[in-house]
């Protein structure tokens, strides 16, 4: 039996030293084609969500700034120590809708492509097709620097394609459905990655990718439509153009790409993929 004095002390130590609750630093990126994967998030009390462009991500994680980030799958090569949580990502299988070229000139005859970079992935992707499909390998300049002259390309990318689709190129490239025709695989613009695996954070994004396919209208009236996208569009942007799962199919994708990245010369002999779960792995 413990004295009263006793038991006053242990109710202290138990105020003041309470067990903290595990907190999950996460990145992911604002635009519409993100939403139904942070839609479970925003309110969460253990969660710490950051938005920011796409090819900011990978510094979350380098500055320890983040646990997990939706990061570009070419930034998976540009970082150590990444594993694949298969939970969710952003890609396609065939057209993309928003990762597209524009070309007032037929895209064969690309001399300079100028590249919207807020997207690592893309940009390596259009030099994939383009070297791939039509054997060309153009000057890559910012888009900021784009003059409009003869011969010159621009890669666009997010919901500036569809709200700010430039005028006057007649010709267009989606790289979603251009991958598809290649290599007959789906294809990956972002998964969900860490520098330590976690189970719990798993469940947790899966939960969070639930909540936003359920809750597609809502995003539509909250994201989609004061952001200028024609409602229809936009839903079946998020239901039928998007695919947010990551399985077999998507993990041999990515590794093609990677492939296709270093004989491209994009980046070094690729590290293998490592995926948390032997299920997908």
């Amino acid at each position: 039996m413990f004295s009263r004095r006793a038991r006053s002390a242990a109710k202290l130590v138990f105020r003041v030293n309470p067990i903290s609750p595990k907190r999950f630093r996460i990145a992911s990126v604002a635009f519409i084609n993100a939403r139904p994967l942070n839609a479970g998030l925003y309110d969460r009390p253990d969660v710490s969500l950051t938005l920011d462009v796409p090819s900011r991500l990978i510094d979350h994680l380098a500055q320890d700034r983040a646990d997990i980030a939706l990061l570009p799958v070419i930034d998976y090569q540009r970082l150590d120590g990444l594993t694949v949580l298969p939970a969710a990502g952003i890609g396609c299988d065939g057209p993309t809708l928003t990762v597209r070229l524009f070309s007032r000139t037929p895209i064969e005859s690309t001399k300079t492509l100028a590249c919207d970079l807020d997207s690592h992935t893309s940009v390596v992707l259009a030099r994939i097709i383009l070297s791939r499909r039509f054997g060309i390998r153009p000057e890559f300049i910012p888009l900021d620097r784009a003059t409009g002259v003869a011969g010159e390309t621009r890669l666009l990318i997010g919901d500036k394609v569809v709200c700010e689709e430039p005028v006057g190129f007649d010709h267009q490239l989606d790289l979603g459905e251009a991958w598809k025709d290649l290599t007959d695989l789906p294809f990956v613009f972002a998964v969900w990655c860490a520098r330590s695996p976690d189970i719990e954070a798993m469940a947790l994004l899966e939960a969070s990718k639930r909540t936003g396919l359920a809750q597609i209208e809502q995003i539509l009236t909250k994201f989609a439509e004061p952001r200028g996208w024609p409602r229809e569009l936009a839903r079946r942007y998020l239901t039928e153009f998007l695919k947010f799962d990551i399985g077999p199919r998507q993990l041999e994708a990515i590794r093609l790409f990677h492939r296709y990245a270093h004989e491209e010369g994009a980046i070094d002999a690729p590290r293998e993929l490592k995926v948390l779960g032997p299920s997908v792995s």
